[in-house]
């Protein structure tokens, strides 16, 4: 009768022969591997080194900022302080009277004073004597941090388009390869 392992030709010891693509595939897995686990690596070292070393920076900024901001606002309160003060009258002794004559004095009918031009009047006088005696304020001299690269990562994300370029590059070169 028949049996079912009469139809195995081959031998049973032999092991099939192994594809030359295996290698190939491997050494592409174990480097890709390598770069997500130096990504990750990166990573660690930039939130466990560089983030709180740019926090603190961030934060002592903003403190000496307001502390500047602190000592300009107190110097311009001691300025206006100081300038009403100069502008209160001093008491004068007055003069003991003569005797003069009496004269008749007429004065000119002159056009009556708008409070509105007189208020400009007094705003323009007072805008030019801070003009003449205002110092040298504080400026900043930094760069602002504002943008999509800085939000973003520059860095990361040109480390990223290396990676994929890479990546498409070994795959075209793999598929026009022969199979050996």
């Amino acid at each position: 009768m028949y049996e079912g392992d009469d139809l195995n030709t081959l031998e049973e010891d032999s092991t099939p022969p192994e594809e030359s693509g295996n290698k190939t595939f491997i050494l592409v897995a174990a480097i890709l591997g390598g770069v997500v686990l130096l990504s990750i690596a990166c990573l660690a070292v930039y939130g466990l080194y560089f983030l709180p070393r740019q926090t603190a920076q961030r934060a002592s900024a903003q403190e000496t900022l307001v502390a500047q901001n602190l000592q300009v606002n107190q110097a311009l309160t001691e300025k206006a302080i100081s300038d009403m003060l100069s502008q209160v009258p001093s008491g004068t002794p007055t003069l003991e009277p003569t005797a003069t004559p009496v004269f008749e004095q007429t004065t000119p009918t002159a056009a009556p004073t708008d409070p509105q031009t007189a208020t400009v009047a007094a705003a323009l006088t007072q805008a030019a004597q801070a003009q003449l005696t205002v110092t040298a304020l504080p400026t900043s001299t930094a760069l602002p941090n504002t943008g999509f690269f800085d939000d973003a990562g520059a860095p990361g994300l040109f480390v990223m388009a290396v990676a994929l370029v890479i990546v498409i590059l070994l795959a075209r070169r793999l598929r026009v390869s022969p199979a050996k």
